[in-house]
């Protein structure tokens, strides 16, 4: 819906922007209350924050961005800006310092959405402030609670323990026709000008060609993924980059982070939980050079972020580019696996609903999928609202992943959605799919 707001009344925007704050703030709850105060205190991996830090931290943004410069109110604790600024401090640094412990944490979050209702009630989204035309930076705080309650989510994964987070089952896949298709290329409109909520790095939409390529028409399973991992995958360099070889060996890899081999049968931990390998599932918590060199031994390679989005957004039929596979309607359970709905990928193929024209399927939800691109800025890009959060990071240090994961929510999952890590990253909800060039017999075809 997001991308119609320009036509709520005040008062339907408003409900709108009340809805996806209370969204938000119900999973942080669910994710923190789950967990008792030592939990909540406890450094889970140095990978990760408290979880009761990023509980703080989500209130402070919303103070910072909502209270104070939004609504132009006095400060409720300036005290603790710095505590919780997270380019301050590295994540393995923050269990200590002085934080407020998680009663503390509980009662400031609610005082600053207290404040942030009441601005909410007041502001005027006409009032020719590009901050909350459309309820910008309303949208960039639900998304960036959203966020990180799937970074809290990661944190969960991390955590040793009785499970303690319950979700139904995802529905099941089905057979598949196609393993892969041919997408014939052309040009199409990557980005995006009007999404009301898009973030800086998805702008502005632009102009991109693409040559014809073959992409896989879902994610690599667990089944594809351990042929590889029984074939030598993780002995062999040739499949390696020289970076993704170093960091095999550095690291001792030798299979998707949470898989164990028992008894001659493989294992998976997932959310305290003990498991057989689901073969059918997409593979997940493996890095981009696990992706990179799985695709090579299959003879293929990770598509890029352009040929990740074509193949997501463009209807040859019409040549229009869509805001999703499916169409321009937000994502619902029938499209894809989102919202910590479940607390797994589905099976390949469980949603059909949700593929593009090409057939190409479960390109939003279920798990990240790394890209081979670099994260760069768009041709005509601005910083805005601040520059930390695109800018600081562009670069080659970090590889971009698209679609969203089970734990990505909605408001978030938009087709032109960037995200990006370290290509060493194995924590993150992670998979990949494969592509390749067209071979010419496939372009006469």
């Amino acid at each position: 819906m997001s991308h119609q707001l320009s036509e709520l009344s005040t008062e339907g925007l408003r409900a709108f922007v009340a809805e996806q704050l209370e969204r938000s703030r119900a999973r942080t709850v669910q994710l923190t209350d789950a967990v008792d105060t030592d939990d909540l205190v406890k450094q889970h991996s140095k990978l990760m924050s408290p979880l009761v830090w990023d509980y703080a931290h989500v209130g402070n943004q919303e103070e910072l961005w909502l209270v104070r410069d939004v609504g132009g109110r006095e400060p409720l604790r300036q005290d603790i800006d710095e505590l919780y600024d997270a380019f301050m401090h590295p994540r393995a640094d923050r269990p200590a310092l002085p934080l407020l412990d998680p009663a503390q944490t509980r009662a400031y979050v609610v005082e600053v959405r207290d404040k942030v209702m009441d601005v909410l009630d007041h502001v005027k989204f006409d009032g020719g402030r590009e901050l909350v035309d459309n309820a910008f930076a309303f949208g960039m705080i639900t998304q960036h609670e959203q966020q990180h309650d799937e970074t809290m989510l990661a944190t969960h994964q991390l955590r040793a323990g009785a499970p303690v987070l319950d979700a139904p089952p995802p529905p099941a896949g089905r057979p598949l026709t196609k393993t892969e298709v041919l997408v014939p290329g052309g040009a199409f409109e990557m980005g995006t000008s009007i999404e009301p909520w898009a973030l800086d790095n998805e702008r502005p939409a632009h102009a991109v060609r693409v040559a014809p390529y073959v992409i896989d028409t879902v994610p690599v399973s667990n089944g594809d993924y351990l042929e590889f991992v029984l074939g030598g995958g993780y002995e062999e360099p040739q499949w390696w980059s020289e970076a993704g070889w170093a960091h095999v060996r550095k690291a001792s890899l030798v299979g998707p982070r949470f898989w164990e081999l028992a008894d001659g049968e493989w294992w998976r931990l997932r959310f305290g939980h003990r498991e057989r390998l689901p073969l059918d599932e997409p593979v997940m918590h493996v890095c981009f050079y696990e992706a990179e060199a799985y695709a090579k031994w299959a003879g293929k390679r990770l598509p890029t972020e352009e040929e990740w989005e074509f193949a997501a957004r463009f209807d040859p039929e019409t040549g229009r580019t869509r805001r999703f596979p499916w169409g321009d309607g937000s994502p619902g359970p029938r499209h894809a696996n989102l919202g910590q709905r479940h607390l797994g990928p589905a099976p390949v193929g469980a949603y059909p609903a949700g593929a593009s024209p090409l057939g190409v399927e479960q390109l939003i939800g279920d798990i990240w999928e790394w890209t081979s691109s670099d994260f760069r800025p768009y041709s005509g890009f601005r910083a805005w609202p601040y520059d930390e959060y695109s800018l600081v990071f562009f670069g080659p240090d970090y590889k971009i992943l698209r679609g969203g994961s089970f734990g990505t929510d909605e408001v978030v999952a938009r087709s032109t959605f960037r995200n990006w890590d370290y290509p060493i990253r194995r924590q993150i909800i992670a998979g990949f799919r494969c592509a390749r060039d067209a071979r010419p017999e496939e372009l006469r075809a």
